[in-house]
């Protein structure tokens, strides 16, 4: 089965917890009442410029009743920066970029860890913490990146390549991780890539992340034709239009980007870094050429800043919603799974990329 269809397949109840190591709770209510509206009062407020008031009164009986299960059963959220801004600001217990999702769940004391992005992250976060139930709040949500490549082409390679160390972006399944020499993100690529101390490195399976690193180091890289289906689809053209119809615009591109529209960037970085940029700088006017809830999470800690969004949205991390991680809470799924053979081998490439001094 390719690992498109394996994300792809339905919910298979045999693969859910034992009752006995958590029992099961009931749907709590979900009406909009004086009570629900004071006790999520503090968490409108840091959405209140991205979410409407006529929206709230549906987020904020889901808000309530996640953030009261998470404490039942020891649970923590965490959540990718292209998560919607309900979710980001008012249930995660953790946010950031595939980085640093990947070393904070190094880090959880909680029973339960419930993946609110796509499904190699949740794979990531089982592979750290095999003991822990780990969940994702809809198993289809995958990643055109992951299913570019497969263990089999990763071997294929090694056998073209004899030598030559492997570097694979986090954003691959467990099978990939487990064939290669340490992960990357785009938060630590560059510095990953020359902590190889090699002359070539394979960095798969994104080719626009290849190029990037390679403009950034000597270190000669041998790419992968993966690619992101958000980020690919951005143009140079229409970055040159936002500049000529506002030339003081600050534009900035995620390096999953073609190397067209990279150029036409006045920084280059990961999610954290480009929000970061944002926060420090606190520029007029910004274009964020990356998924466009990133912009709606940067603008709610940074009003002073207007965004101009060309909005490309990620299909697979918006089927995390509230409701979807309520239920995932209150009945305990979808479990990820991961083979413990396999997440040996995974776990020692994703460890010494998190233990790096970087």
């Amino acid at each position: 089965m390719s690992p498109l269809a394996a994300l792809s397949q339905p919910f298979v109840p045999e693969a859910l917890p034992s009752p006995r190591r958590h029992p099961p709770v009931a749907m709590p209510s979900l009406e909009w009442t004086p009570e629900v509206q004071a006790a999520t009062a503090h968490l409108y407020d840091r959405v209140k410029t991205v979410i409407p008031p006529v929206e709230w009164p549906f987020f904020a009986p889901y808000v309530k009743a996640i953030n009261e299960l998470k404490r039942v059963r020891n649970a923590v959220i965490l959540a990718h920066n292209y998560q919607t801004p309900e979710i980001y600001n008012c249930v995660a217990d953790v946010v950031g970029d595939s980085f640093q999702l990947a070393r904070e769940a190094t880090k959880t004391d909680a029973d339960v860890i419930v993946q609110c992005g796509v499904h190699f992250m949740a794979e990531t976060s089982k592979i750290l913490n095999p003991d822990k139930t780990v969940l994702i709040p809809d198993s289809r949500a995958g990643c055109s990146l992951a299913t570019s490549i497969t263990a089999a082409d990763v071997r294929e390679l090694r056998r073209r390549h004899p030598g030559v160390p492997v570097a694979v972006y986090v954003n691959t399944t467990a099978e990939v991780k487990a064939e290669a020499d340490i992960c990357l993100t785009s938060g630590n690529a560059v510095q990953v890539v020359e902590s190889l101390e090699s002359p070539e490195v394979m960095v798969l399976p994104d080719q626009y992340l290849a190029m990037w690193i390679a403009s950034q180091t000597k270190v000669k890289i041998i790419s992968w034709h993966g690619a992101c289906e958000v980020h690919e689809r951005f143009t140079a053209g229409e970055l040159r239009a936002y500049r000529e119809a506002d030339p003081g615009i600050v534009i900035l591109a995620h390096p999953e980007c073609p190397p067209d529209v990279l150029a036409e960037a006045d920084f280059t970085g990961s999610t954290a870094k480009l929000a970061d940029y944002v926060k420090l700088r606190k520029p007029k006017k910004v274009v964020m050429v990356t998924e466009c809830s990133m912009a709606d999470n940067v603008m709610a800690e940074a009003p002073e800043t207007e965004f101009v969004k060309p909005c490309n949205l990620c299909p697979h991390m918006k089927r995390i919603t509230l409701p979807k991680i309520l239920e995932s809470l209150v009945h305990m799924r979808d479990e990820v799974i991961v083979d413990p053979a396999v997440a040996e081998r995974a776990r020692a490439s994703v460890e010494r990329m998190v233990n790096l001094k970087i």
